[in-house]
Formats: C-alpha cells, structure tokens, sequence
C-alpha cells in the first residue's frame, strides 16, 4: 500500500468553504487504477497561527498506481478549478507520502 497526503493550513473563518469544496468536487478517483480509499481530515487548531489543519489522504495499490494518477487526464479534471474559490489557504499545500510497512484491516471498521 502506499498513502499519499496534502496538509493544507487553512485561515480560520474559511473552513466551511474548505470542507463544502471537497464534498462538491469531482474527484474521478473511483475509476483510477490502483485506487483504494479517500478522506478529508480536519486537525487542530492553530488560533496562534490562524489556521486550521487538514489533510487529504489517498491510499492506492502501489507508489506507480499514484504516480499515473497524477500524469493522468482525470488529475487534470479533478484539479483544474483549483484556486477558483473562497477558501483562504496559508501557503501551499505540503505533500507527504508513505510506504506500507505493516498494516492490519479490520473486517467490519467504518
């Protein structure tokens, strides 16, 4: 398995916005080759920062079924209103990627 994630800071006020774009959007995941699960995840936070965390996390078969998704005509289409929105972002978004080492899958977890 191999789990790619992007931290977004994003300015307090603005997370409504946020969250209300990626339960909108289309993300043309589903038929991608070695896609296997996607969430939104909201973090902490920061009043000093101004800022709340989240993190999009896609989990995939291998690092090349993720790596085609991004050379892919639907990463194009999922991605090509992005920066068209209300949504007050605190710089870029930062990619984080990781390599299965160990896991165990629970039959009937949500």
């Amino acid at each position: 398995m191999f789990i790619a994630m992007n931290r977004f800071k994003i300015k307090r006020g603005s997370e409504e916005a946020f969250e209300t774009l990626w339960k909108n959007r289309e993300s043309h995941l589903e038929d991608t080759p070695g896609f296997v699960e996607f969430k939104l995840l909201r973090g902490p936070a920061d009043d000093e920062g101004g800022f709340t965390l989240y993190a999009s996390h896609t989990t995939w078969k291998t690092r090349v079924d993720f790596e085609n998704w991004t050379k892919s005509l639907q990463f194009r289409e999922a991605h090509k209103n992005a920066g068209k929105n209300d949504v007050q972002y605190l710089g870029h978004p930062q990619l984080e990627t990781f390599e299965a080492v160990k896991g165990t899958l629970l039959a009937n977890a949500v």
